[in-house]
């Protein structure tokens, strides 16, 4: 089988990045993510999207060797001394704000961010070696998913360069049930509720209810009470496409409120099509 980067197109990536303990024992979700890497192959850069970068307007770090950001406190001290010394890829992040600026963005360049949590923990499950070279881009969680999905379209172009554009957030993502459905014998009903509304609109291609999720879905509000963790999300869907078929990567819940659900967005009659589509 031709490598991806030989091939028209890769797919687009949503993938959960979990609480930061994912780094440490990925389990079945991890394990999903790491066989998926294998199977696409390894592309010429990533993109990827965290839910854990919020700014005013589009922004790309332009860092040439991004720094490993521990955002997060409270956790095993062995977090902390996790690195992923990944290249950054300001070419690419050069060509990607031409991308939006040409839909009509504004867009902005820092300097100086690293690669958070949500971007590394991934990232680091998929290509362990840290030389696949990383764009990180931020969301604007005050601009919902219109924004996002619109934003996500102008940056389709990348993925036939080669790019694997990736959302990083979480299916589901509602804190403060963190510790109120610890020990719990199960999820509750919102979590799978909302799993399987997106999973069936997913199928059948309804891209509008998708985009007004938290005036349709059942348990929006509970499942997402700020959107900021479903954003990345939109950015995948919208690379994908206008021509696309959802693959089913891996679905399942952690600590009984976090939904660890992944997707994969492919080009119709794409070679790497037709097993697990939902």
């Amino acid at each position: 089988m031709k490598t991806p980067v030989d091939q028209d197109r890769l797919p687009t990536l949503f993938v959960p990045h979990g609480a930061p303990t994912f780094a440490l024992q990925p389990g079945e979700a991890g394990e999903a993510l790491v066989e998926y890497a294998r199977r696409i192959g390894r592309p010429k850069a990533v993109l990827i999207v965290s839910a854990h970068w919020d700014t005013p307007i589009p922004t790309f770090g332009i860092v040439p060797r991004p720094e490993t950001l521990h955002d997060f406190y409270g956790f095993p001290q062995q977090l902390y001394s996790i690195r992923y010394p990944a290249p950054g890829a300001v070419p690419l992040a050069m060509e990607a704000r031409g991308l939006l600026e040409e839909s009509g963005f504004e867009v902005a360049l820092d300097p100086q961010r690293g690669l958070d949590h949500g971007a590394w923990i991934p990232l680091r499950l998929m290509y362990p070696d840290a030389t696949v070279p990383v764009l990180t881009l931020s969301v604007q969680s005050h601009l919902g998913p219109a924004h996002h999905y619109r934003v996500g379209q102008a940056l389709a172009p990348l993925r036939d360069a080669g790019v694997l554009v990736v959302g990083s957030g979480n299916l589901t993502h509602n804190l403060s049930h963190f510790h109120q459905l610890r020990g719990a014998d199960s999820a509750p009903e919102y979590v799978t509720a909302f799993q399987h509304w997106v999973h069936d609109h997913l199928q059948s291609g309804d891209i509008p209810s998708l985009l007004g999720y938290r005036h349709l879905a059942p348990g929006a509000m509970q499942a997402h009470p700020t959107d900021e963790h479903l954003l990345p999300f939109y950015v995948a869907l919208g690379a994908a496409g206008t021509e696309f078929e959802t693959e089913a990567v891996y679905s399942g819940v952690t600590f009984n409120m976090l939904a660890m659900d992944s997707y994969a967005f492919w080009p119709v009659n794409h070679p790497n099509q037709g097993a697990h589509h939902v």
